[in-house]
C-alpha cells in the first residue's frame, strides 16, 4: 500500500519516495499544450503547490518522475525548457523593502544555477534580465511559475504596519515584466487564493486567461470521487476496518465532511489536505480549523457583523466573481475564494448567470461556527465544547433551569452590535447561538398552521421550540403560551419518528425564563 503524501507539496519527493499520486497531467497537458498565461484561484491547502512542482518537474525534462501518468507518452522529453519559479511564501514581503531585497536573492540564486551572473541593481530589471539570459543562453523561451502571487497581500490585511497600497505597487512593478518579456516566454502560470485588482498580473496583461471556473479545470485541484475510490481503495478499506464501518457508509460520511467544493456547479471535489490526513488519522474531524482560515477573514467578518451570508443559501451574479480591491473587499466574494462558500449551483436568468453558494461540507461548516464563535464570545474551544456538552445535557435531563443558565451566558456573550428590537432579537440570537455552539438547528420552518420558531435536530431527538417576547408580561404567562401553541398547531407532528422534546423560553425586558418537556409525558 503506497504511503500517504500528507504536507508534501514536491512533486520530485512525492514520485521517487512511491508516494500515492492522483494523476492530474491531463488537465495539465490540456493547459501547457496551448502554451499561454494562465491564473488559476483555490483555496489554501488545495494542492496549487503540488501542482505547480508537477509543471516544473515537467518542463525541466525529468522523465523518469512521469512514468505511468497520463502525460508520459504524449510529452516531447527531448526539449527542456528553463523554468524561473517563484514561491512567495519562500520570499519576506512583509514590506516594499523586503520584497526588494529577498527577491532579488532569490533571482540571483536562480541564475546561479543557470550559470548566469545578473547585473540589474533592482528585483524588477533582474527578473527581466534573467528570463532573457535564460532564453538567450538555453535556446528555448522560459517559463515562469509563480506560487500564492497574492500571499504578500493576503498576510498584511488588517496590520497597521503596512499598507496594501504599497505592497501592491511592489508587486505591479514586477509582474508587469511578464507583459514586456512576452517575446522571450514559453508559459505563464499563476496560483493564489484571490484575484486581486491593480495587479499588472491581471491589468497589463492582456493575454492571461482565468481557469478558475472553467470547465476543462474544474478538477485540477482536489480530489474527484472516482479518484478518491480508485486511488485510495486500501486505505479506504483499512479505514472502514478500523472504524468499524461498512465501506458504503465510510464513503457517505467521507463525502459528507470532506466533499463539495465546485468551480461549475456541477462537479464537486475533496479538499486533499483533510481527505489524506483524515485517511491517516482515521478520525473524522475538523482539519480545516487551523489550516485554512486567514486571521484577517474572521476580523473582517465580525467588524462588518454580517454572519448571514453564512447561515443560509446565497444567490449571486456572475460579476461577484470579478477582481477584488484588497482596500474595499466584499464579504461574499472573499468567503467564496477562502473557501467557505462554494457553487452549488448555476442556472440562467433573463441571459445572466446566476450562482447558488453555499457552504461545501461539514467540515467548513465547524470551521466557520468555531472560528465566528470564538471570535465574537472570547471563549476558548475548551469552554465552547463544554458549554455544547452541558446544553447536551440539559435538553436529555429537561433542566430547564440548567438551559436558563446557558441562556443567559448566551445574553451576556454575544456582542451588542448583534442587537435586533424586541422578539426579533431574541429569536435569532437564539439561532445564531445554537449555530455556533455547532448544533443542526432551523429557524422558522414553515407548516399548514403555521411557523415554528425553531427545529433543533439532535442524533436522538428534535427539539421543537417556541419564543415568546413581552417587556411587561409575567415570564410563566409567556411559557405557558408558547407551549400552548406548540400542541394547538402540533407542530411535532412531522418529528415523531423519534423522541420529541418541548422548549419555551420567555423573554421580559432582561429576564428569561425556560421550560423543557418531554413530548409524551406531557400528552399524558
Amino acid at each position: 500500500m503506497q504511503s500517504l503524501p500528507v504536507g508534501i507539496q514536491s512533486f520530485e519527493k512525492l514520485r521517487s519516495n512511491n508516494f500515492l499520486y492522483v494523476d492530474k497531467t491531463k488537465e495539465i497537458y490540456r493547459m501547457i499544450s496551448e502554451s499561454g498565461a494562465y491564473f488559476l484561484s483555490r483555496p489554501r491547502r488545495f494542492g496549487k503547490s503540488l501542482l505547480i512542482s508537477t509543471m516544473h518537474e515537467l518542463f525541466a525534462g525529468n522523465k523518469q518522475l512521469f512514468e505511468g501518468l497520463y502525460i508520459y507518452d504524449k510529452w516531447d522529453w527531448s526539449r527542456k525548457y528553463p523554468v524561473i519559479r517563484i514561491d512567495w511564501t519562500m520570499v519576506s514581503h512583509k514590506t516594499p523593502k523586503e520584497i526588494e531585497i529577498s527577491l532579488k536573492d532569490h533571482l540571483n540564486s536562480l541564475a546561479g544555477m543557470y550559470g548566469i551572473t545578473l547585473m540589474s541593481q533592482y528585483a524588477v530589471n533582474c527578473f527581466a534580465e534573467l528570463i532573457e539570459k535564460l532564453h538567450d543562453k538555453t535556446g528555448e523561451r522560459v517559463v515562469v511559475l509563480v506560487d500564492e502571487y497574492d500571499v504578500p497581500i493576503l498576510d498584511i490585511m488588517g496590520k497597521s504596519h503596512e499598507k496594501p497600497e504599497n505592497i501592491k505597487t511592489s508587486l505591479h512593478d514586477i509582474y508587469k515584466v511578464l507583459k514586456g518579456s512576452d517575446d522571450h516566454l514559453k508559459f505563464v502560470f499563476l496560483t493564489g487564493v484571490s484575484k486581486f485588482a491593480g495587479l499588472s498580473v491581471f491589468s497589463a496583461m492582456n493575454n492571461l486567461q482565468d481557469i478558475s471556473l472553467n470547465d476543462d479545470y474544474a478538477t485540477i485541484c482536489g480530489i474527484t470521487q472516482n479518484e478518491l475510490e480508485n486511488y485510495f481503495s486500501e486505505h479506504l478499506d483499512a479505514t472502514a476496518d478500523k472504524m468499524n464501518l461498512t465501506g458504503i457508509d465510510l464513503l457517505d460520511a467521507i463525502r459528507k465532511w470532506y466533499n463539495g467544493y465546485s468551480w461549475n456547479g456541477s462537479i464537486s471535489v475533496y479538499n486533499p489536505f483533510s481527505t489524506l490526513l483524515f485517511l491517516k488519522q482515521k478520525v473524522l474531524k475538523n482539519f480545516w480549523f487551523e489550516t485554512g482560515t486567514p486571521t484577517f477573514l474572521i476580523d473582517l467578518l465580525k467588524k462588518r457583523n454580517n454572519i448571514e451570508n453564512f447561515l443560509q443559501p446565497i444567490r449571486a451574479k456572475e460579476n461577484i466573481f470579478s477582481s477584488y480591491d484588497p482596500e474595499r473587499l466584499e464579504t461574499i466574494p472573499l468567503l467564496f475564494q477562502t473557501g467557505y462558500l462554494t457553487i452549488k449551483d448555476v442556472i440562467s436568468e433573463d441571459e445572466e448567470l446566476v450562482y447558488t453558494l453555499e457552504p461545501p461540507n461539514q467540515e467548513v461548516r465547524k470551521s466557520f461556527i468555531q472560528n465566528m464563535f470564538i471570535s465574537y464570545t472570547n471563549l476558548t474551544l475548551d469552554k465552547m465544547i463544554k458549554l455544547h456538552e452541558d446544553m447536551n445535557r440539559q435538553i436529555k435531563t429537561c433542566d430547564s433551569k440548567g438551559m436558563e443558565q446557558s441562556l443567559r451566558a448566551m445574553i451576556a456573550q454575544v456582542p451588542h452590535q448583534l442587537h435586533i428590537e424586541k422578539e426579533a432579537y431574541y429569536h435569532s440570537l437564539f439561532l445564531v447561538w445554537l449555530y455556533f455552539m455547532g448544533f443542526k438547528v432551523q429557524g422558522e420552518i414553515s407548516t399548514n398552521v403555521g411557523r415554528i420558531d425553531a427545529v433543533w435536530e439532535l442524533p436522538d431527538r428534535t427539539v421543537i421550540t417556541e419564543m415568546k417576547y413581552h417587556a411587561e408580561r409575567p415570564l410563566e404567562k409567556l411559557l405557558d403560551e408558547a407551549i400552548k401553541q406548540i400542541h394547538d398547531r402540533k407542530y411535532y407532528e412531522a418529528y415523531l419518528d423519534k423522541e420529541v422534546i418541548l422548549m419555551a423560553i420567555a423573554f421580559s425586558d432582561k429576564e428569561i425564563s425556560c421550560r423543557i418537556r418531554q413530548y409524551e409525558l406531557d400528552i399524558n
